[in-house]
């Protein structure tokens, strides 16, 4: 009998030990998924790269203050062109607060600008539901930034060292991170470098975007080099060109800065109609 009640009592305990075991191993399993989930999202926000994203094609934007058809091209990963024809905006590419830009194919009872070419007079007619306000009668979305002093202004633009396809270096500094196209964040290379030193167009071109809106960008620059190529500069102190502003290649263009990142650098982009391109094939060797 005595033999018995040892067996159910050993019974029990070992049953018990076994409940005790899991419910630990789950919480050292829920524990250590936690801690690793935390320390990525540590490294990316360390890190405060841009995010990546794939172009969008469903859905729409509501333009702001300060939006230009380039600024939202480049946010969403579209050549500015293709969006453009995709919501009927002919050049110049106008676009107002409060319009909506469309990345999926429009339905007949869709918002889009229509734009009109009579030799007389060239109008633009806005479609809108019922009940929506009229967006504002001005003729250009261009942000206005201050003016270029003439003590900051380029008197003279330096010789600079270009490439066969006529690129220049962005920036001097010790290069700290590599474009990836394997789904990694860097969509450019990041330049090390001193604040307040030199920010030099890479090509000539004109700006496009000259403001701090793009999230992850900080103070950024974006030149319109022709019909395939731009590029963009970020995370700038201060910028000395404004947008609509013609520039030369080595001309000083920013200021290099930390704004949106945890480091004094230069992000520099090249985008080949709209899509990242590595700007090292560009840019002469060092």
């Amino acid at each position: 009998m005595s033999q018995t009640v040892i067996r159910q009592r050993m019974g029990l305990s070992s049953i018990r030990l076994l409940v005790v075991a899991l419910a630990f191993g789950m919480l050292v399993t829920g524990c250590s998924s936690t801690s690793s989930s935390s320390s990525s999202a540590r490294v990316v926000d360390r890190n405060n790269a841009a995010p990546k994203r794939p172009t969008v094609t469903s859905g729409q934007y509501v333009v702001r203050p300060g939006d230009t058809l380039f600024s939202i091209a480049f946010r969403y990963g579209w050549d500015y062109k293709s969006l453009a024809a995709r919501n009927g905006i002919e050049q110049p590419y106008t676009i107002r607060p409060g319009q909506a830009i469309r990345f999926d194919e429009p339905s007949s009872g869709s918002s889009r600008v229509v734009t009109s070419t009579s030799p007389s007079s060239k109008t633009t007619v806005t479609r809108r539901p019922a009940g929506t306000p009229p967006p504002p009668k001005s003729t250009s979305t261009a942000v206005t930034t201050p003016v270029v002093t003439p003590s900051t202004a380029p008197t003279q633009v330096p010789a600079a060292e270009r490439s066969s396809g006529g690129w220049a270096w962005p920036a001097n500094g010790v290069l700290i991170g590599k474009f990836a196209s394997n789904g990694s964040l860097n969509k450019g290379i990041d330049i090390a470098g001193d604040l307040g030193q030199p920010v030099f167009a890479a090509a000539d071109g004109s700006v496009v975007y000259a403001g701090s809106g793009l999230r992850g960008y900080g103070e950024l620059v974006i030149i319109k080099h022709n019909e395939t190529y731009v590029s963009a500069y970020g995370h700038n102190r201060r910028l000395l060109v404004r947008e609509g502003q013609q520039v030369k290649v080595g001309q000083t263009i920013a200021e290099m800065g930390s704004t949106g990142t945890d480091r004094v650098k230069l992000h520099f982009e090249i985008r080949r109609l709209g899509k990242p391109v590595d700007p090292l094939q560009f840019l002469p060797n060092r």
